[in-house]
This record gives C-alpha cells, structure tokens and sequence, in this order.
C-alpha cells in the first residue's frame, strides 16, 4: 500500500471534520460569524483505494456515519486533533462540557465522546440529537459489526458521556490496509496456526477428501449461497474425529490455504485458522467460561476466521443429570457454547478422538461430520514415499513391506522419518542411505512411545 497517498487521504477527512467541527462551535459561540461561513464541502479523496475510502465505499456509509468513524479514528491519528480544535474557538480554555471530550487514564489528549458527536451533528436541538442517537445504539451496523462502539460510562452517568471507541482491527486497516493478527493471550485465548504443506501433501480416503472439498467450497461461495435463501444459517459447523495423527488439525490449516486445483489464478484470499487454547477458556469459576468464549467469539465475529477447538471433548462433552451445582453449571456452559456457536458466522471446527465423547446435541448443528480413519495400506505407503523417497533408500521394496506389516497414522510415520535421518545425518548435513533396520528401529521406539506391543 502507498502509505504517502494513504496518509494523505486520511488527513483530508480529518481536515473535513475538523471544518464541521469548527463550524459548529463558531454558530454556537459566534453566531453572528456563522451566517458568513460557507458549509464545509464533502470529502472528495485524492486516492480511491485507500483502505478508508473503500470500506466507505463498500458499507454505503452516510455523511453522518462518516463523521462518527473518522472522530472515532482522529485521536489514532493525531493525539492532539480535538484539543487544537478547542483552543483555536474557545476564548476559555480548558473543559467545556457541551463538546463533551474526556481525557484518557494514560492518553493525555482529548478522547471523543457520544456527546461529542451529538454536539456536532445534532446541537441542542432534542429531535436532532434523539435522531443521531441511533447510530450509536447496539442494533446499528457499527455496533453489529463490531467496528465502533459507545463504551458504558460509570454507573449513574448519561449513557452518551460514554467514550467512542473505534476497533483496533479497523484502526489497523485504515493505517496500514490490513487487519492485524489478535495477540494470543487471556483476552483472546487461540493462536493462529499454519503450515508450510499444501494440499498436494495431504493423503486421506477418497469419502474424507470428498467432504472436505465440500468445506472448501462452502469457504469460497458462502455468501452467494447465504444470499439465496434466507432460511440458510450465515455459519458452519464441522466436527473432525479420529485417532490421533490422523490429519484433523492439517486439514483444518490446510482449509485457510489456497488450493491450486481450485484457484489456479490466485484470486482466492487465505482465512487465518485459529486454534483455541481450552486451557485459557474453561475456568472453574462460574461464569468465566462463558465471559472467555464470548470475548472470543466477539473477536472473531465478521472476520471470516475459522476456530479450530482441538481435543474438543473438555469443553463440548456429554451433558450429564443434575446431580448438584457443579453439574447445573457444567450444562449451562455446553448450552452457551451451542448458542454462540451457531450464530457464529464463519467455520467453526471441533476435533476430537471419538465422536461418542460430543454431546449429541451438537449433532444437528453440525453441517458436517468427517471421520478421519487410520491410512490404509495403500495410503500408508504413499506417505511413506513423500517422506522417503526412493533414493534415500538402500534398496528397493523395504517401505512397501513396511507399510504392509505395520498399521501406524501418519504422525508417526513422519516421527519414524525423523528418526531415520538424524541417525543417518553426517556432519557435513549429508544423509547416509537408509535400511530396513532404521526403519525397524523407529517403528519399535514409537511402539514403545505410544504403549503398543511390537510385533
């Protein structure tokens, strides 16, 4: 992005807002000024891609809705914007309660408030201002979208006292074009998780493949197939159980990437996956749980992200009897997360081992369930070929009897692998030729690793 055109497109509608801002205070103060001034005209930005522009462009945004973003934005951009404002039309200096501007507990400067915004548009004429209220409230498409909000004053205080606050995501995107990744931490428990393989990589059975391109579809055409009939849920929910090392969390970093097959031309953006850390989410606290899983999925909301819950079971286990409190809590936890989790609009993925440990009331809400089985013969010798080629090998036929005489997941085989070319690496980074022994050796020490018998 040309952060000097984008720059400059920013100041034009701070300087904007500054014209409407300063005509307002002059009609106040110095009416008699006023009737000489010319009504600031409309932005009329120097560069059309601009990230703000666009996303004006995009939402149909109202000159009104427009000066309620950028006075949200203005102090992210100039910390000293609406105290130069004041200073420059105001004989007295200092806190005018009308403007309505708060200081920050560390930022010094002024901090736009609702009823910053209501003096601006509205004045003191009560009709007015009731009327502007509106794009404040939690059913406007801000609020909806999570993209401005009207933060909750101290108890007793007029609701419009409250701080605009403006999305760090958004404020990201107008900056610098682009959102920036959440910081993993307890405010948003889940870690963006990648993978330098590709679809090509993956080896599965024909029926798991085969559902799992019906995910990647729904990715790509998600909003043409919401659009055609109302009825259609915005999200999608998918449950992936198997055993271990089956593939479950490489398909789902696998579904954020582009596919080649699918998009040869590179028009297809990539959708972060994001796996949630359960550890930070369930709390033996009541109503933690549940203020975690909404802090996430407030995060996550319109952000076409999907959340991958792996070793799910923890969290969306069978409800049980109502034995005592611990019990009533535990349910009232699985019915949030139901509900939270199908209004999510984005793909939602749980894992888990075994299917019978998911409380069947998730059933119905899941579009898909995909079984991931332990490879076959046939697709355990091809794993074993991707990783070992034939050249590295120290004669023919030793990785078809290996994949013949041992039932093993493709985690483990890539162990295996590992083990084979640190035993075999010379120090110069060279990998001597690999036998049937070392290969042996490494299936006996992942037997042992996972409490399997050798046979």
């Amino acid at each position: 992005m040309d952060q000097t055109k984008n720059a400059t497109v920013l100041q034009e509608y701070l300087n904007w807002l500054h014209e409407k801002m300063r005509n307002r205070l002059i009609a106040y103060f110095r009416p008699d000024v006023a009737n000489a001034e010319e009504p600031p005209a409309d932005v009329n930005p120097s560069w059309p891609e601009a990230p703000l522009v666009k996303f004006i462009a995009d939402n149909e945004l109202s000159e009104n809705e427009q000066l309620l973003l950028i006075m949200a934005l203005a102090p992210h951009v100039n910390a000293v914007f609406f105290e130069e404002l004041i200073n420059e039309n105001l004989v007295d200096k200092g806190d005018f309660p009308l403007i309505g501007c708060v200081k920050g507990s560390q930022f010094r400067g002024l901090l736009p408030t609702g009823e910053t915004f209501l003096f601006l548009l509205a004045g003191f004429d009560l009709g007015e201002r009731i009327k502007v209220m509106e794009l404040l409230t939690e059913t406007h498409f801000f609020a909806k979208r999570q993209v401005l909000w009207l933060e909750a004053p101290p108890e007793g205080e007029p609701a419009m006292s409250g701080k605009i606050v403006l999305s760090q995501e958004y404020i990201d995107l107008f900056l610098t074009g682009g959102y920036a990744k959440p910081r993993f931490g307890s405010d948003f428990p889940a870690e963006s998780i990648t993978t330098p393989l590709d679809w090509q990589d993956l080896v599965l059975n024909t029926q798991t493949m085969e559902q799992l391109k019906e995910l990647k579809k729904w990715l790509r055409l998600k909003d043409q197939l919401i659009a055609t009939n109302k009825r259609l849920k915005p999200g999608y929910r998918a449950l992936f159980y198997g055993p271990p090392g089956t593939g479950k969390t490489l398909s789902a970093c696998l579904l954020g990437k582009r596919d080649p097959a699918d998009d040869p031309e590179e028009g297809w953006q990539e959708i972060d996956v994001f796996r949630i850390d359960l550890s930070l989410v369930v709390s033996k606290f009541i109503g933690e749980t549940e203020k975690n899983l909404s802090r996430l999925f407030d995060k996550a909301e319109h952000k076409n992200w999907i959340l991958f819950f792996d070793e799910a079971d923890a969290l969306f286990g069978k409800r049980t009897n109502i034995r005592d409190a611990h019990d009533k809590y535990a349910n009232q936890e699985i019915a949030y997360l139901l509900q939270r989790i199908e209004n999510y609009n984005g793909l939602v993925i749980l894992a888990s081992n075994f299917r019978n440990n998911i409380d069947p009331a998730f059933s119905r809400r899941f579009q898909s369930i995909i079984q991931f089985p332990m490879p076959n013969q046939s697709e355990r010798l091809q794993l074993w070929k991707m990783i070992l080629p034939d050249e590295m090998m120290s004669r023919e036929g030793i990785l078809e009897k290996i994949a013949a005489t041992y039932e093993i997941s493709g985690a483990s085989i890539i162990n295996i692998a590992q083990y084979c070319f640190l035993k075999n690496m010379q120090a110069d980074g060279k990998i001597s030729l690999i036998s049937a022994a070392d290969i042996e050796e490494g299936v006996i020490r992942e037997f042992n690793k996972e409490g399997k018998i050798y046979k």
